[in-house]
């Protein structure tokens, strides 16, 4: 007795030679993932921090408004660049990193300028110069990745791989 079994996998094989063909060019879903995380810092900063708030700064206590939001300087400066095998998302802001991290800024002289004075409440004027000890700055990371944002992102990989 002889049996025959004829194996017919060519869409499979059609599947996998295009299953090869998307994964040779990976650079628009790397650009769609560094989107999903540029927005999620969006999202991190009109939340004041998720998934923990952050502590709120002196400015905010004082005059209202949102933490790390003065002058969005540092909130719009996100930008995204990809490649076929990654994707980096950041900021070329300086203060950045002290204020996703948090640390002690370093002691300096702060010295009037042009010729100008100093003035606080309280202080014996003129004063031209003072000696600065440094500021603690608590740590407020905004770029970070949440759990929704992992999903999305599996999400946009499936779709760049599986879908014609």
């Amino acid at each position: 007795m002889q049996i025959q079994v004829k194996v017919e996998d060519r869409e499979v094989r059609e599947g996998l030679r295009e299953l090869r063909r998307r994964g040779a060019n990976l650079r628009p879903v790397m650009l769609e993932i560094g989107e999903i995380v540029r927005t999620s810092v969006e999202r991190n900063f009109a939340a004041g921090g998720r998934p923990d708030r952050w502590e709120k700064s002196r400015r905010v206590k004082k005059e209202g408004g949102q933490t790390l939001s003065d002058t969005a300087r540092l909130r719009r400066s996100f930008t995204v660049e990809a490649g076929n095998d990654r994707v980096a998302v950041g900021t070329n802001v300086i203060y950045a990193a002290i204020h996703h991290f948090g640390g002690k800024t370093p002691a300096r002289v702060i010295t009037a300028k042009n010729g100008k004075a100093l003035f606080w409440p309280g202080a014996r004027h003129p004063v031209r110069s003072v000696n600065h000890p440094g500021s603690r700055i608590p740590a407020r990371p905004f770029l970070t990745v949440q759990d929704e944002d992992w999903t999305r992102i599996n999400n946009a990989v499936g779709r760049h791989l599986l879908e014609r």
